[in-house]
């Protein structure tokens, strides 16, 4: 059990929260909270732990009465046979902050993971192939997904939802969650640019996902509707676990983007931009030439991916020109950052190529997802930025922001090393 003196929370409430010990679980249960061994400022269990007791017993019942924002969720567990379900708060009115992660950037952890939590999820299992001839189920969540704003939604669950709380602060914070008996909504007002969509059979769906971006859906809307096999050939549609289904849309629309900057003319000038929060340094070094990126993240001792050392660890990728035909080795972030570029550069009507750092420190409590990167890197290309006449100049003013000492990132960036030691036929 949570330790109540800690938490502040009623001990009944404390003894119907479920524990689940992943590692580190040993390091939580010798600390406690009291010690933070972690080496965070705070405890993100206890973050957890408070946010939970905060639902208090709105959802100690198998029946969920709310608007959900509209929300929807895929699992990846016995892929190809997944879990799916609608997302469903035990609240009216305006729900869609809770599920609108464009929204979320500059807010309190603590109000994030109230997000998350807020939101019951009903599970269901449902083979991936479903999508090409949707049963009941897939299509109501479907006609749910589509919604313009919040719907009010009834669950019917097998059994009350289990309030989980995983001993390990690499786990992002997701609602309460029981197998799904039935759900069923009010009549939604769908948004006709993603029901046109949705009703094309004939329209790939790459094409679909670029065709709503440009129509001014919200990436993590495109994300929603994807996962649910929405969009494409009519006999090729396949529901998307949602993990994949982020990266998958950040993918297709930055690729797009890059395909339009790449007609730009470049830059006149070296750019430094630079923007920090939730304990994240974020530094974009611009360069004026044909478009290349990069992107290397930098975790200190003490965050999510490095508990055990004593040394930053850096990890990054890169793409030339020509783009690149493999999984970035450092996931999702690679890919919502590239997007976050490519829009900057698109609303410029420029090319440039770009280096993108970043470092996180010990205050940051505990991953937030994928969208916490993309939507800080759209804020940083929307920061003033510095010009400079050299990449050296550009380069050491950008290392300056940060902690690690600039030759462990000269080592770690492939295009900054290069560009140091390349010799350019442009300088004679």
């Amino acid at each position: 059990m949570i330790p109540t003196s800690i938490t502040g929370m009623e001990e009944e409430v404390a003894k119907s929260i479920e524990v689940v010990e992943n590692p580190p679980a040993w390091m939580c249960l010798q600390c406690r909270g009291a010690k933070l061994l972690c080496g965070k400022p705070r405890c993100p269990i206890i973050v957890k732990a408070q946010s939970i007791a905060r639902m208090g017993s709105s959802i100690e019942t198998d029946r969920i009465d709310g608007a959900s924002p509209p929300g929807v969720f895929v699992g990846r567990l016995g892929y190809p046979r997944v879990s799916i379900g609608p997302m469903v708060p035990p609240q009216h009115g305006d729900t869609s902050v809770l599920d609108t992660p464009e929204e979320w950037l500059g807010k309190p952890i603590e109000k994030i993971v109230d997000y998350r939590y807020s939101l019951v999820r009903g599970n269901a299992r449902a083979s991936v192939d479903d999508a090409k001839s949707p049963t009941r189920l897939l299509s109501s969540l479907q006609e749910l997904a589509m919604a313009a704003r919040p719907v009010e939604t009834e669950l019917r669950l097998t059994k009350p939802p289990r309030k989980i709380l995983s001993l390990s602060e690499d786990t992002q914070p997701f609602g309460p969650s029981a197998p799904l008996e039935k759900f069923k909504t009010s009549n939604p007002s769908v948004d006709r640019r993603i029901e046109t969509c949705y009703y094309d059979r004939d329209l790939k769906a790459a094409e679909a996902v670029n065709a709503l971006y440009s129509r001014g859906v919200l990436v993590t809307r495109i994300q929603k509707t994807f996962s649910l096999g929405m969009f494409g050939e009519g006999g090729r549609r396949k529901i998307v676990p949602t993990r994949w289904s982020i990266t998958a849309v950040d993918s297709t629309i930055s690729q797009n983007l890059i395909d339009r900057v790449k007609g730009y003319p470049t830059i006149d000038e070296y750019r430094v931009y630079g923007f920090d929060v939730y304990d994240n340094q974020y530094v974009a070094i611009l360069l004026p030439e044909q478009w290349r990126f990069e992107w290397v993240e930098a975790w200190f001792p003490n965050t999510t991916w490095n508990q055990f050392t004593n040394q930053p660890y850096v990890i990054g990728d890169y793409e030339e020109h020509f783009g690149r035909t493999t999984y970035a080795k450092v996931g999702g972030c690679y890919y919502s950052t590239r997007l976050a570029v490519t829009e900057a550069l698109e609303r410029e009507g420029r090319q440039a190529a770009a280096i993108v750092l970043r470092e996180t420190y010990p205050g940051y409590l505990m991953p937030l997802g994928v969208w916490n990167v993309r939507e800080s890197i759209r804020m940083l290309m929307k920061q003033r930025f510095v010009t400079f006449d050299t990449f050296k100049g550009a380069l050491w003013f950008a290392l300056g922001k940060m902690k690690i000492p600039r030759e462990k990132w000269v080592a770690s960036s492939v295009l900054i090393s290069r560009e140091l030691t390349q010799t350019k036929i442009t300088n004679y």
